[in-house]
């Protein structure tokens, strides 16, 4: 973000801007307990706008604001995942369907595309975390062709949970190379406008991801509690 957009913001956006960095870096470590005193001290900012940057992250699910106790950031675990990662794919799958359905043209799916390509690269780089950002991409540009906003409500809801856990797992999965597979199939059905096979490939792709993500938490449960 440029400078100039920076002093836009309000102190209480740059707060939650700051305090979703520290946490998907890991520098606020799940289960981990500050105070907002401590938090406000750490974005050099007075308490206030912390407070409702807290209330916009609790609402995001990446904390927990305990009276008298302070926040704690929410914990990773393999049965919270395993729950939003089902609510994700059956969201997904729809959107992949009815993207399908729009006889969308190239330019339309040019970032679909523009995604796949940049993962590729990343991944004969390797540069995990450039992966990591350009599959956001591609989710969050299915989720649009799709063109239901309820659909895109829930899923921006839920998807700062998964950034999260793939961010504190990145190192501790095997490389992604399948994912990218995945991600070409069901770009090419919703090309080819065939909704069965977007929806099947796209819920294949996210099965597959659950069952790497779930594994990874529930054999390495101490690292994030």
């Amino acid at each position: 973000m440029s400078a100039s957009a920076e002093k836009r913001l309000s102190s209480a956006q740059r707060a939650v801007q700051q305090l979703r960095e520290m946490i998907f870096a890991g520098e606020l470590a799940a289960g981990s307990n500050h105070l907002e005193s401590e938090l406000a001290m750490a974005l050099n900012m007075s308490r206030t706008p912390v407070r409702e940057a807290v209330l916009t992250l609790e609402g995001q699910g990446l904390l927990e604001l305990r009276p008298r106790k302070g926040v704690r950031i929410t914990p990773l675990n393999a049965k919270d995942m395993a729950e939003i990662y089902d609510i994700l794919t059956a969201l997904e799958r729809l959107a992949a369907a009815a993207a399908a359905r729009h006889k969308y043209t190239d330019a339309d799916l040019s970032d679909l595309s523009q995604a796949i390509d940049d993962m590729d690269r990343a991944l004969d780089a390797p540069d995990l975390q450039a992966w990591a950002r350009a599959d956001d991409r591609f989710h969050a540009a299915l989720v649009t062709l799709g063109g239901n906003e309820r659909i895109e409500a829930i899923v921006n809801m839920m998807s700062d949970q998964v950034r999260r856990a793939r961010a504190s797992t990145l190192l501790l999965r095997p490389l992604p190379t399948k994912s990218n597979e995945d991600h070409r199939e069901v770009y090419l059905a919703i090309r080819n406008g065939d909704p069965d096979t977007a929806r099947a490939s796209h819920r294949a792709h996210r099965q597959h991801a659950k069952e790497v993500l779930v594994g990874i938490l529930e054999k390495h449960s101490l690292l994030f509690l």
